[in-house]
């Protein structure tokens, strides 16, 4: 999806038939604790899906096993059709073109501006250097942080922290984008401005995961809500609410 296909919310583009992400009978075990107890659900490419549940319910789990830091004891996940499965070591680095991940600890380098940890993310894609610069800038713009390009991690609040880590998980454009508790250390106001952000990125046709605590945010978005307890599934409602 190139820069220029990037749409408003106004302009939000229809959500596609073609499943992006695909858990069929999931389980996963960590010794003899059950952290996924028979997961299996679809996620439709462009769709924005908040993950709810109690602290230890499996929500990270399930986003762990998307990045492939981790796989799972038994059945099958697909990310745009690619089986994580079977998936080799070497072609790992193929899967993470397509999912970007912003993390609720943010995880930037103390050592790198801003302008920098963007950067990062498309060198290791081998992107040259023209590339880089016109691709971060325009990106650190979408995100209203451009002026902070030269600033080191200290020196950024924690809305704008979050916001580089947001930018550097869309800047090469990818298909998904997996939010793990993104607001989970901002006060009220960053919290929405990071949400509104994360909408209008969902409304350039990137699909959205996104883990919360937070009620507030998902009964005011209204958007489809997985709810976890124990590792399993215990409801998926379209337009839900957080309960």
């Amino acid at each position: 999806m190139a820069y220029g296909c990037w749409k408003s919310r106004r302009d939000k583009i229809v959500v596609s038939l073609q499943p992006m992400i695909l858990f069929d009978k999931v389980f996963k075990k960590f010794g003899s604790s059950t952290a996924l107890d028979d997961i299996s659900l679809e996620i439709k490419q462009g769709e924005f899906v908040f993950l709810v549940g109690p602290s230890g319910a499996g929500k990270t789990t399930m986003l762990r096993i998307l990045t492939r830091e981790i796989l799972p004891t038994s059945g099958t996940v697909t990310v745009d059709k690619i089986d994580l499965t079977k998936l080799k070591n070497s072609e790992i680095p193929k899967l993470r073109r397509k999912v970007g991940v912003v993390f609720q600890d943010f995880k930037l380098l103390d050592d790198r501006t801003v302008f920098e940890q963007v950067a990062l993310a498309l060198e290791v894609l081998g992107k040259s250097d023209s590339e880089i610069v016109k691709a971060v800038e325009h990106t650190l713009k979408l995100v209203e942080i451009w002026d902070k390009r030269n600033l080191f991690p200290r020196q950024l609040s924690g809305g704008e922290a979050q916001r580089v880590t947001i930018a550097r998980a869309v800047v090469g454009k990818p298909d998904i984008v997996l939010a793990d508790e993104p607001t989970g250390d901002l006060d009220h106001k960053t919290a929405w401005g990071v949400i509104q952000l994360l909408n209008e990125i969902n409304s350039w046709g990137t699909t959205i995961l996104m883990a919360t605590h937070n009620q507030e945010i998902v009964n005011t978005l209204k958007q489809r809500v997985i709810t976890l307890k124990l590792g399993k599934i215990t409801k998926d409602n379209t337009e839900g609410k957080y309960e």
